[in-house]
Formats: structure tokens, C-alpha cells, sequence
């Protein structure tokens, strides 16, 4: 078994030698090989991969076909962060479907100079409209100090994300699923990488009895008066019942379209968008991350973005050394040491 002297932990860390998930990660054993259950377990549909990424492909194009058109405003809304993986998607779907695009920005006040830079240019050069939507900073800043300092949603969130991203994230994707609603746009995407969300779910009608319970989940596991004063960001509930034949479907193309970050930076120039020197290794737009990223290790002993990358290793969109790079180099001290002061936590 691969042994790695873990950069963020403070002893010699076992990894798989096939992925890069260590013997921190829940639920995880190795066989006499040193190959993880999850690699083992997953090898039969990764054989199958390149026909179902096809027949997704086909899928979003019929849907893409039913859809386009049909709404007076816009045909898509994209939760778009400037990063590289959301201006891809937006490209994407500017290239090859020539769709009408809302850009939905969250600004969590850690926006990165540079992603804003390519929020700007990006939406420019592609003619796209861009809307930015910033909630009162003491009401993030409570929001992320709490995440900082407790797991305040359920374990199982937490494999994929970290405290504070479960927490900014689930506004965005509420925020996003509320402009489709009341502006009747049929299709939500996302830039979610082939590592972050699984392919079955690449292509999906939301549900307004799904998107009800999560939400409630959600805003229960809040403490204290935080649920009440963000309730205004998510589903009101007479909206599950009014616009229940108008849910959209969610859409992250990244999952079955060909992915390769060298040939997705070299594509995103061409529109001017440019990597960000300001960010930590897995994030292409925020200054919180690395902080938040600390935070995880810290309470957990693995890092929240492995999962993803794991997955991008085992499908060979990122070779293994560049996988354990993006994961087991520290945290820039910087970032991190900024993001607390803002919140409040130093």
C-alpha cells in the first residue's frame, strides 16, 4: 500500500494505490493489493463509462431540442461562480446549443479579484445577461462561523463538502431553483465536475416534494436563530404547490462531455477568462475555501474536496500525481489566516 507522508496530517498516511483515498476517509478498507472497496466496487461501471457518457450526451441534446424556446425569458439559468468549471459549462452551453443564458453569481463576499474579473469578461465575450445576488454580509458571516466551528449539517454531506461549502452552496442551488420558478425557465445547470456529483444524476427533473423535505432538513440542522433569518433565501412553502408543474430540470454537463483541466483553461482563454493566482488549489474562485478546507481537516482528518478527486482519478480525467498534488499540500496559511479574521474567529 502506497505510503504518503501526509503534508496536512501529522502522521504517515495510507492511501489507495489505485485512487488517491486515504485510511481517514469513512467506511474505507483495502484489499491485499492496497486497492480501496470504493475503486473494486465502482470498476464494472467505469468499463461502461464512454457508452453511458454518449447516451447522456443524446439526452441532453433531446431534451435541449424540447425545451429551447418554450420560455419568454431565458432557457437556462447557470449557477455561475467564474470559476473554471462554471465558465466551461456556460461556454459549453453557449457553443453548442446556442441556449438563452441567465448567470446567477452568489457573491459570498469571498469572491477572488480575479474571479470577478472573469465573471465580467466571460458573460461579455459570451453575450450572456449575469445577474449578482449578495445577501448582507453579518448574515454570512454568522452562517460560515458557525459552519466553522461545528457540523451543523448531516454526516453523510460532509463526504463530499465541507461544513461552510454545504452551506454556501445549498443558497445557491435554492437561489437558482427560485429564479427558474418564478421566471418559468426550464433548465437549471451546473458546473460540477465528472468527480462531484454522479453521472445518474447528470440529467434530472427536480422534485418539489424532494426539494421541500431537503430543504427542511436543512434549515432544522441550523442553530440557533440562524434558520430564521435565511429562511427568505429558500423555497417559500406556498411554492411547491404553485409552480409544482414548473420544476425545472437540472442539468451538470461536465459529468458526460470530455474533460481535461489543461485543454478546459486553453479552451476558457479564448473568452478571456484567466487562472486566478489568489485561490488554493481546488478552487478557482474563493477566498474562503482554503480556510474552509482547514476546517474539515481539522474536525474529520480528511480533506473535503478527496471524494471528488478520487472519483476524477478513477475515471481518468486526472492522473493520480495530480490528484495527491491538489490534495495533500497544505493550506496556504494566507488564505486561510484571512478568511478567519474576517470571520471573526481569530
Amino acid at each position: 500500500m502506497t505510503q504518503f507522508k501526509g503534508i496536512l496530517l501529522e502522521h504517515t498516511l495510507k492511501i489507495c494505490n489505485r485512487c488517491i483515498l486515504p485510511e481517514t476517509f469513512p467506511g474505507i478498507h483495502f484489499d491485499a493489493a492496497g486497492i480501496c472497496n470504493h475503486c473494486t466496487r465502482e470498476a464494472p461501471a467505469l468499463a461502461k463509462a464512454g457508452e453511458r457518457k454518449e447516451a447522456y450526451r443524446r439526452r441532453l441534446d433531446d431534451l435541449i431540442a424540447g425545451v429551447r424556446g418554450s420560455a419568454p425569458t431565458y432557457d437556462a439559468i447557470l449557477a455561475y461562480s467564474g470559476g473554471k468549471d462554471s465558465s466551461y459549462t456556460l461556454k459549453l452551453l453557449r457553443d453548442r446549443y446556442d441556449l438563452r443564458i441567465l448567470a446567477l453569481t452568489f457573491d459570498n463576499h469571498f469572491i477572488s479579484p480575479a474571479a470577478a474579473e472573469n465573471i465580467r469578461t466571460v458573460t461579455d465575450r459570451l453575450l450572456v445577461d449575469c445577474v449578482t445576488f449578495k445577501p448582507p454580509w453579518p448574515i454570512l458571516r454568522d452562517l460560515f462561523a458557525s459552519a466553522a466551528l461545528e457540523d451543523v449539517f448531516p454526516a453523510p454531506t460532509l463526504i463530499r463538502a465541507s461544513a461552510i461549502c454545504t452551506a454556501c452552496i445549498s443558497m445557491v442551488k435554492s437561489l437558482v431553483l427560485k429564479t427558474a420558478l418564478e421566471m418559468s425557465i426550464p433548465l437549471v445547470a451546473f458546473g460540477w465536475s465528472p468527480g462531484q456529483a454522479p453521472i445518474q444524476s447528470a440529467i434530472m427533473r427536480a422534485s418539489s416534494s424532494l426539494t421541500c423535505q431537503s430543504q427542511k432538513t436543512l434549515l432544522e440542522g441550523l442553530p440557533g436563530g440562524l434558520a430564521s433569518g435565511l429562511g427568505r433565501y429558500f423555497l417559500p412553502d406556498g411554492y411547491y404547490e404553485i409552480f409544482k408543474d414548473r420544476f425545472p430540470h437540472n442539468v451538470h454537463p461536465l459529468a458526460f462531455f470530455d474533460y481535461d483541466e489543461a485543454e478546459i483553461v486553453a479552451e476558457l482563454g479564448k473568452v478571456g477568462w484567466k487562472t486566478p493566482a489568489d485561490t488554493d488549489t481546488n478552487s478557482s474562485n474563493c477566498l474562503l475555501n482554503a480556510f474552509a478546507n482547514q476546517c474539515h481537516l481539522q474536525r474529520h482528518q480528511f480533506h473535503p474536496y478527496v471524494w471528488e478527486i478520487a472519483n476524477m482519478v478513477r475515471q481518468g480525467v486526472m492522473s493520480r500525481d495530480e490528484g495527491i498534488q491538489k490534495i495533500y499540500t497544505d493550506q496556504d496559511p494566507a488564505q486561510v489566516g484571512y478568511a478567519r479574521t474576517m470571520l471573526g474567529l481569530q
